[in-house]
């Protein structure tokens, strides 16, 4: 039977490698590894905060590993491949993409520069990631990838076409992949959340924040967590689709079987927003 048959997991024993693992989802990715037997590479752009995760990881009596890395620099992702072997003494047969900022604003007030920013990171970040860890998967003849992509990638809330275009290009990289890497003993899993208490609208420029820190408060319905247990839960079913909270369920069926109504039931409601 494959590495990746029906009884065995490729969350479990993994070795994985987790961008943006310093805080939030991603940390909650490593420290989900850690419990279930995993060596993790925590790679982030703040070093710091990777080696607090690092630290909780060995708490657990787990191996981890620090990496400082820029997503949307092909050349530190390149590296970051390569170290993963490296430091683990092991080729990683899981990459979870999860590095990612929050940008939001009127289309019209939204820069060229803004676009860039958040494509180098939400977009061109994820690619890069596929890019370099798949080559090596196909070669050891099985491997796992988890692309963290959002329920906006099929929301299109308005004043958020930079991330909602981001995300949105996640999802169809994964959904290709997906069918593409079967072959190969390859598995794929996109995670669509909506509101998940984390950093990313603490540290991102987006509007109404103070709505939706609100909302982080009191309406989340899930903890970074529960996220990260349900993704390698679905991965290692072969489930294509993470879909974690009930409003993200409901936006995504009534995307798929209502699209006008829902297009025009979110115009409607935004000319009521100030």
């Amino acid at each position: 039977m494959n590495l990746f048959g029906k009884k065995l997991k490729p969350s479990f024993n993994a070795y994985a490698v987790v961008t943006g693992a310093g805080s939030g989802i991603g940390r909650s990715f490593a420290l989900e590894l850690a419990k279930r037997g995993g060596t993790v590479i925590c790679a982030d752009l703040n070093l710091t905060a990777a080696e607090e995760t690092v630290k909780m990881l060995q708490a657990l009596g787990a191996k981890g590993f620090t990496v400082q890395c820029n997503v949307g620099d092909q050349e530190q992702v390149a590296a970051l491949a390569e170290q993963a072997e490296q430091l683990m003494g092991h080729a990683p047969t899981l990459v979870i993409n999860n590095a990612g900022i929050g940008i939001g604003g009127k289309f019209d007030e939204m820069s060229l520069e803004d676009w860039q920013n958040c494509m180098d990171v939400n977009l061109w970040g994820v690619v890069h990631g596929c890019h370099y860890f798949v080559p090596k998967f196909k070669q050891q003849g099985h491997g796992a990838i988890i692309n963290v992509a959002s329920a906006a990638s099929f929301t299109a809330a308005p004043e958020m076409s930079i991330y909602n275009v981001s995300k949105a290009g996640v999802r169809a990289l994964s959904e290709t992949l997906s069918a593409e890497l079967k072959k190969f003993n390859i598995k794929v899993n996109v995670l669509c959340p909506t509101l998940v208490p984390t950093n990313i609208i603490k540290n991102g420029k987006v509007p109404h924040k103070g709505v939706l820190d609100y909302m982080l408060t009191h309406l989340s319905f899930t903890t970074p967590d529960a996220v990260a247990k349900l993704t390698l839960n679905r991965l290692d079913q072969g489930e294509l689709y993470t879909i974690p909270q009930v409003d993200a369920k409901l936006f995504w069926a009534m995307k798929r079987f209502t699209p006008n109504l829902y297009s025009g039931l979110l115009g409607f409601g935004y000319r009521f927003m100030k």
